[in-house]
């Protein structure tokens, strides 16, 4: 996407095209509009879906009070929570983050599984193999005779999930 002073030379060279804001809200774009330089003129439904949620006033003083090195990003995080919120008008974008941390959880599960399941297997195929639980550490240490002297250790969560 366009820096900042991109966007803001292109809307003075533009002869002062209005931003979005100004085009949807009806008024006259000013060389200081606070809009002008994140909302283009071709971007109504991206200014149009913030002003739904938040409110221009609102989005105007939250941009007034960031210094103008993160009020793009901002913007953009403005117009995805705006997005999120008309997708899922009850959770918003905590509903994707559930969504996602629901997946986290699960595909943990499946690797604790994964990972019992080959401790199984070394352990059928190799009688000397051994065992060591601290419980203090939260780690389990394997072993087998072998001239490798080889370790291998897995890490535990409380809930008792091999990492």
């Amino acid at each position: 996407s366009p820096t900042f002073f991109q966007v803001l030379l292109s809307h003075l060279m533009a002869g002062h095209s209005p931003c979005a804001s100004c085009k949807l809200l009806r008024r006259r774009c000013t060389k200081n509009c606070i809009f002008a330089p994140y909302f283009q003129s071709n971007d109504l439904q991206r200014f149009a879906i913030v002003h739904k949620v938040f409110g221009a006033s609102n989005v105007g003083k939250m941009l007034r009070e960031l210094p103008i090195q993160q009020r793009a990003d901002a913007v953009n995080s403005l117009v995805y929570e705006a997005n999120a919120r008309v997708r899922d008008p009850v959770y918003g974008c905590v509903g994707a983050i559930s969504l996602l941390q629901n997946q986290v959880s699960q595909l943990q599960r499946q690797l604790a599984i994964a990972q019992a399941e080959i401790l199984c297997i070394q352990m059928q195929q190799d009688p000397n193999f051994s065992i060591f639980v601290d419980p203090n550490e939260k780690s389990l240490e394997l072993s087998a005779d072998d001239s490798s002297n080889a370790f291998q250790f897995l890490s535990y969560d409380s809930s008792g999930y091999v990492n």
